[in-house]
């Protein structure tokens, strides 16, 4: 990070996770080979990589298959907050699914909690590792019922915690609930050692190497986009949307978010603590060390993916002016955004994909808690591998259906998804290519037909079809990322109409003007 970066109050040009930019890592070659393992882990994140740890140590003999390069997608862009406060669902839980179940998904992410703290203490892993308080807090008088109602599940559940009516930041709130002995970290850090443990004894990692299909008969084998196979016992699905459907379906069963981050270096002190807010538009709060003093990461602004109502630039703006107004910020020199996948009922599908397919495992629908579920979802996979029991897979298969809320919001998410697909091939727009300066992109029509233009730095002009390979929505421009995003289901394309985040898994075909 450059000394002008440091001290420019602008918000970055282009998007750079502070994670990513902090963190060397080894390369590792594309797959080329036709071999036999245990198990293959496609999706080198988070979960791919803890299970991979998890498995060698008990002996089995795996490869992780990564499109791109490892912890480069939603692991090296998340805010790692390492928590089992996790908005307002408590209380909303005990109503749905009851108490047995509810205080099992508060289990269950302490025991992702507790296991990544044991593990940097048993590697000794210099990750910035920081035990604080996580705070959830509203400044609006119609969310002050529902932290109360929070707070009382709480008591019911015996989670550690209180209700208050100030927190350590300068923000006047109306009520506010702390989870007490919460914790932050470095992911990238923290998974480098695992990974540094992963590559030896046979136990590979290999990058740009897509998977696009399972074999299942007569040995499950899977086949990447270069035509070779890997034979194995198990295939772990960890990809953010599954590369493979298996029949579950699971396009129809999540939606997709985006959210922005900032990291910046403020005048006025951080006092500590990891703070989101109740209500809409959301706000998260949280600090790491950083040459000598605190980078302030100042994160929130979700919103289905393909569907905000400004342009994403605008996002980075609102949370600049959030963080100036409590902290003064001297200095911007990160900013990124991720992608979180949120499941009907707000809990992670872990397990088999499908209950037909017993080898063929799924971890997906973290929302925005990735750091505990991701971890999780590794211990829960690596049981089921190993055939031994554990206290949540039920809760977690992705084969469960609840009534209510399930079904609502199966018909919501699918009648928006329906509603996205009409709005795009009915809009109108008159714009043409040659209209576009240099940096910008947009839907142009060429010849009466919709398209999506985007002019480089230098001129040139980059024209694609607009409609989405997976199920044929109409994609939109994403001027924060440089890149046209569909609001059905949440793939993402670069500029040239490459894949850049699925379902989808062909690219958008190229126009000539």
């Amino acid at each position: 990070m450059t000394e002008d970066n440091l001290q420019n109050r602008d918000i970055p040009k282009y998007p750079e996770a502070y994670w990513m930019e902090s963190t060397k890592f080894p390369f590792f070659s594309n797959y080329s080979d036709n071999m036999k393992v245990d198990v293959v882990i496609v999706g080198g994140g988070i979960t791919g990589i803890t299970l991979a740890y998890l498995l060698k140590k008990e002996g089995l003999k795996v490869v992780i298959l990564e499109s791109s390069k490892i912890l480069s997608a939603t692991t090296g862009h998340t805010t790692a907050k390492i928590t089992a406060q996790h908005e307002l669902i408590y209380d909303e839980f005990l109503n749905e699914i009851g108490h047995e179940k509810t205080k099992l998904y508060y289990e269950s992410n302490m025991q992702a909690l507790n296991f990544i703290k044991s593990t940097i203490k048993e590697k000794n892993i210099d990750c910035d590792f920081i035990e604080q308080d996580a705070y959830i807090y509203t400044q609006s008088e119609d969310y002050v019922q529902k932290i109360l109602n929070e707070s009382k599940a709480y008591e019911a559940l015996g989670i550690p915690g209180e209700y208050l009516n100030s927190m350590p930041i300068p923000l006047d709130i109306k009520a506010a609930l702390v989870m007490k002995n919460q914790a932050q970290f470095h992911p990238l850090k923290y998974l480098n050692s695992l990974v540094n443990s992963i590559n030896e004894d046979g136990n590979i990692i290999y990058e740009n190497t897509q998977a696009i299909d399972i074999e299942k008969s007569p040995e499950l084998k899977v086949i990447t986009k270069t035509g070779h196979k890997i034979t194995c016992d198990n295939v772990v699905i960890c990809t953010h949307y599954p590369f493979y459907d298996g029949m579950g379906l699971y396009f129809s069963r999540m939606y997709p978010l985006r959210s922005y981050v900032l990291g910046a270096i403020t005048e006025k002190p951080y006092p500590g603590g990891m703070y989101i807010n109740a209500e809409n538009p959301g706000r998260s709060l949280r600090y790491t060390p950083f040459n000598g003093e605190n980078l302030v990461i100042i994160g929130g602004e979700s919103h289905k993916t393909g569907q905000s109502d400004i342009p994403t630039s605008g996002r980075y703006e609102v949370l600049k002016s959030f963080g100036d107004e409590l902290f003064k910020i001297k200095s911007i020199p990160y900013r990124w955004s991720t992608q979180d996948l949120v499941t009907l009922d707000n809990i992670p599908y872990i397990g088999h994909i499908t209950d037909s397919n017993p080898n063929i495992y799924v971890a997906t629908g973290y929302k925005q808690w990735g750091m505990t579920s991701g971890t999780l979802a590794a211990l829960i996979i690596r049981d089921s591998i190993l055939e031994k029991e554990n206290p949540y897979s039920n809760l977690y298969t992705p084969s469960r259906f609840n009534a209510d809320p399930s079904v609502k919001n199966f018909i919501s998410m699918n009648t928006d998804v329906a509603k996205e697909l009409i709005k795009g091939k009915v809009s109108a727009n008159n714009r043409k290519p040659d209209d576009l300066k240099n940096d910008e992109g947009a839907v142009v029509f060429i010849n009466g037909k919709r398209a999506g233009a985007y002019r480089g730095e230098q001129g040139e002009l980059h024209i694609l079809d607009t409609t989405c390979t997976h199920l044929g929505c109409e994609v939109q421009w994403n001027d924060a990322e440089r890149t046209w995003d569909c609001p059905c289901h949440g793939s993402r394309f670069s500029i040239n109409g490459e894949v850049v985040e699925g379902p989808a898994q062909k690219p958008l075909k190229k126009i000539e003007e």
